[in-house]
């Protein structure tokens, strides 16, 4: 497939409510793609709906239910799906979690990229299709006041890299691209987590974040999520970046 052709294509963008799935979504249907937006709350879609207007069609579902994935892509046949869903971590050092908080990344991160993948090998996607799966910079570093968090997004990488071996192995032609964001208050769950580390380090929240000018914001991680959509897939490859204010940055 095109750069062209993909396009004019459909994208399914999970946690596609709020944050940077939001931003992505934006940014897709700015370059001309149809984006079926998957969250689980109404009213946070309808009013993405509201600023996108009919190229956005919002699916109130569960992204990590094997189903809805199978379903929607019967349904709407994408091109580029980018799974972007989460859940917030629990906040706190390790002694301090349950399982419950520690596990909650894995339960809703991990396991819905684990269903949309299968669902694209199985189906499968059709050939020059593209799968992006948001990682996180934590995979790399860690992140000891987020519990399980970190594992999760690193479980994330490995993910994409096995299905990518699978594409190749059944010639099917399916790129699959980990993106490893940056640590940013720009989003709900960066500004906990900016919160937390700055108040661990006793200086305030925008002395920390300054270490990590320029700021990575949602608009930033739009631009960048539809330039790989438009560029990338369709090479049996995984391909891996880091994703900072200064853009996207390709790991080996």
């Amino acid at each position: 497939m095109s750069p062209s052709d993909r396009l004019r294509s459909t994208v399914v963008v999970t946690g596609a409510s709020r944050g940077f799935g939001a931003a992505i979504a934006a940014a897709l249907v700015g370059r001309g793609h149809r984006v079926v937006g998957v969250a689980r709350t109404a009213e946070a879609l309808a009013q993405v709906h509201r600023e996108l207007g009919s190229a956005f069609i919002p699916v109130v579902a569960d992204a990590t239910a094997a189903v809805t994935a199978r379903t929607l892509i019967e349904q709407y046949q994408p091109k580029v799906l980018v799974l972007n869903a989460g859940a917030m971590p629990g906040i706190g050092p390790v002694h301090e979690q349950t399982w419950e908080s520690f596990s909650r990344n894995w339960q809703v991160d991990t396991q819905h990229v684990f269903h949309w993948i299968q669902a694209a090998l199985r189906q499968p996607l059709p050939p020059g299709s593209l799968v992006v799966a948001m990682s996180s910079g934590a995979a790399v570093g860690g992140s000891p006041l987020s519990g399980g968090y970190s594992g999760a997004k690193a479980m994330i990488r490995f993910l994409a890299g096995y299905a990518a071996d699978e594409s190749s192995r059944a010639e099917l032609g399916i790129g699959f691209v980990s993106v490893l964001p940056q640590l940013t208050p720009a989003t709900e769950l960066g500004a906990a987590g900016v919160a937390a580390y700055a108040g661990r380090r006793g200086v305030d929240a925008a002395t920390f974040a300054a270490a990590f000018a320029p700021l990575l914001t949602p608009a930033r991680v739009g631009s960048e999520i539809a330039q790989l959509c438009q560029d990338a897939g369709g090479q049996d490859e995984h391909r891996v970046y880091q994703l900072s204010g200064h853009g996207l940055h390709a790991l080996a």
